[in-house]
């Protein structure tokens, strides 16, 4: 049975193919074969056609999938600005999703602190990642792009005997530019659990 997630996903690529810009290659950016583009997502290779999206060679049916389909929708010209890094709080509309993004994206990791910093090296591999903005704080802190033009900064702080350890998630600045404000929520969230993953 087809779920809704599928049923969206495929709504939007016919959408983007049907009305596909001539330069979606460097607006995603990605490279061209054919009718399929090619770049990376979530940690993982993506190859998206107007047939369905891939991501290891699996197909992406879910929540990953559907995300990928409507950042190839909204992802425009301009190229990714890190900064200033902003909380999810003070993005237009992010008010109803707010109390969900802190759960799901943040609180989340506080259990796996102590073992981020361990494979930190790793996740940055993954997720083209790099070191954080000068001025970024925490014990230990990294930016890692989930998707190609949507930057998350993550600034972690370690538990000692006056304080446990916390997680924050911050945005490139210009990521709404690239994803309504709901599928920002879902693509910090999806990250986050992506590496809880990794580091089981």
């Amino acid at each position: 049975m087809t779920s809704n997630y599928e049923k969206l996903l495929r709504k939007n690529l016919h959408s983007l193919y049907n009305n596909r810009p001539e330069n979606l290659d460097t607006r995603l950016p990605a490279v061209q074969k054919d009718n399929l583009f090619h770049f990376s997502a979530f940690g993982e290779d993506c190859c998206l056609g107007p047939e369905g999206i891939h991501l290891s060679g699996k197909p992406a049916k879910g929540t990953e999938g559907l995300l990928i389909s409507l950042y190839a929708i909204h992802v425009g010209p301009d190229p990714v600005h890190i900064e200033p890094l902003k909380a999810f709080r003070d993005l237009p509309g992010s008010m109803p999703y707010q109390n969900a993004f802190a759960v799901n994206s943040e609180r989340v990791l506080i259990p796996y602190v102590s073992r981020i910093r361990e494979v930190q090296g790793f996740i940055l591999d993954l997720f083209n990642g790099q070191l954080p903005p000068e001025g970024v704080t925490g014990d230990f802190s990294f930016v890692i792009y989930p998707l190609p033009k949507i930057a998350l900064c993550y600034i972690f702080y370690l538990p000692d005997e006056e304080f446990p350890a916390s997680c924050t998630c911050l945005f490139s600045a210009n990521a709404p530019a690239f994803m309504p404000i709901d599928g920002l929520a879902d693509v910090a969230e999806y990250t986050s659990r992506r590496i809880i993953q990794l580091i089981d």
